[in-house]
């Protein structure tokens, strides 16, 4: 696979302007912000525990989807463990032979998984899109990368080509369900091997960035950027086209079995349909924002971004569907004031990360005069700050201060991490697995903000003091 590897103090004073006043120009970065862009582009710290905490991530996070799957799929959703000190050997016996008897790779998952990777692929050449251009790149002169975004419109061609292929018996989509052991391991070995040929490509090309030296902290974090092939950016193809799609279907497949079972599909179930088909329609319909993000913009394509995309999304975050798949709804039953609270707390929450991520997403188009408003279905109010405040850099770009970025410097991450607690939440109590997303996602998010502050105080100095005093709270204002 031929890839293209791209790569990644003046006044605080408040300042406010009008979009339309706005005049873009490509040099937005100073000396002095080239100077930070220059250091912080070169290995200086490792993260994630350096090399040995990056070798027991990629060790435990395989056994620990086939386990809570096991535990699911076999136990009742129930955490098993061995009986005594005896029965720990047999234990690990038998968790092998579940691993090896119900989830070897077969015919039906290999040929789904890499079926619907090569048609979510061969959707982002064809279906026509929108061109957004992307934050200036330092080590590329600070050129800007164009993408290509037609998610949507694949988005909207997967529904229809699943509803013919579904009714019309050629791929029942229960099947998703009925495959879930194998097809994970399909996409666990996907997830390692295609970590090590973006890894060895770029080392081969030449264009590897911020490289430690150290292979195993290298595979983790990325030696690419931003490899692409032709007009498809492989990262933002792997972020949108894959890992939700497929969470979704895992979804829809949930309730197709429910249907087959029962007759029909419980509200508990419905409801993950629906949060799973709002989040991959957001990351869809702004799609053009994405460009904007800390993943597209710093963080390179290594096992941490392919394997979680392509393995760790789909087979950990839909927990809930499975237990429900495997238990009565009679079971997870709710009233109907259980069922309102949960809906209207997924829609609201819903609502919040909506319209904070394309404000943030837009005010950097606005600021380099890259935005048009496009009417993809649904946009939010609110989602677009009219005159924006902001607090203008030495380094030359500027931090928000308006909107909900105004009351908070993360505003879109407790409304995330509320979505994902819904998640757990639509299924009741009788089992913790369900709540895993919720709990990890918790870590991820505050592990994240704290490396996204660091990099900010060390890149912005002053000025990231004074945007602190002046928008205090993390996450939720007034708590934290």
């Amino acid at each position: 696979m031929a890839t293209l590897t791209q790569s990644t103090t003046g006044s605080s004073q408040l300042r406010k302007r009008n979009q339309s006043a706005y005049n873009a120009h490509d040099k937005i970065v100073t000396d002095v912000g080239k100077a930070i862009d220059r250091k912080l582009d070169n290995h200086e710290t490792y993260e994630f525990g350096g090399p040995t905490g990056v070798a027991i991530m990629m060790t435990i996070f395989p056994p620990l989807m086939y386990y809570f799957w096991i535990c699911l799929w076999f136990y009742d959703g129930q955490l098993v463990h061995p009986s005594s000190f005896t029965d720990i050997g047999p234990f690990f016996a038998r968790m092998w032979d579940h691993v090896r008897q119900d989830a070897a790779p077969n015919a039906w998952s290999v040929y789904f998984y890499i079926g619907l990777v090569v048609f979510e692929l061969a959707l982002a050449f064809i279906i026509p899109g929108y061109e957004q251009e992307g934050l200036p790149v330092p080590s590329l002169d600070y050129r800007k990368l164009k993408y290509k975004c037609n998610a949507l419109g694949c988005w909207y061609v997967t529904l229809l080509t699943s509803a013919i292929v579904h009714y019309t018996g050629i791929l029942p989509l229960t099947g998703i369900i009925n495959n879930f052991g194998p097809l994970m391991t399909v996409a666990i070995i996907w997830g390692f091997g295609l970590s090590l040929y973006t890894y060895l490509e770029a080392v081969a090309m030449g264009t590897q960035l911020r490289m430690s030296g150290n292979f195993l902290y290298d595979y983790w974090m990325g030696a690419a950027l931003n490899p692409r092939i032709g007009p498809v950016d492989l990262k933002m193809f792997q972020e949108v086209r894959v890992p939700w799609v497929l969470l979704f279907y895992i979804a829809v497949s949930g309730g197709c079995k429910q249907y087959e079972d029962y007759g029909y599909v419980s509200p508990n179930m419905a409801f993950m349909i629906l949060a799973t088909g709002l989040y991959i329609n957001a990351c869809a319909k702004g799609e053009e924002c994405i460009p904007q993000t800390w993943d597209m913009f710093h963080e390179k394509d290594g096992f941490m971004l392919i394997f979680w995309n392509y393995a760790g999304v789909p087979f950990t975050y839909c927990y809930s569907i499975l237990y429900m798949t495997r238990h009565h709804p009679d079971e997870y039953r709710f009233s109907t004031a259980g069922y309102i609270a949960l809906y209207t707390t997924l829609l609201v929450s819903h609502y919040f990360f909506d319209t904070a991520n394309a404000q943030k997403s837009r005010f950097k188009m606005q600021m380099t005069g890259t935005y048009k408003p496009r009417w993809t279905f649904p946009q939010l109010p609110y989602a677009t700050i009219e005159n924006p405040t902001y607090i203008q850099t030495a380094h030359g770009n500027k931090l928000l201060t308006s909107g909900w970025w105004g009351w908070s410097r993360k505003p879109n991450y407790p409304a995330d991490w509320v979505q994902s607690l819904t998640w757990g939440l639509c299924c009741g109590f009788s089992s913790a697995i369900p709540y895993y997303y919720s709990v990890f996602f918790l870590v991820v998010l505050v592990h994240r903000c704290e490396r996204d502050f660091e990099r900010c105080s060390r890149k912005y100095g002053k000025d990231w003091e004074e945007y602190c005093r002046r928008v205090p709270y993390k996450f939720i204002p007034y708590v934290y």
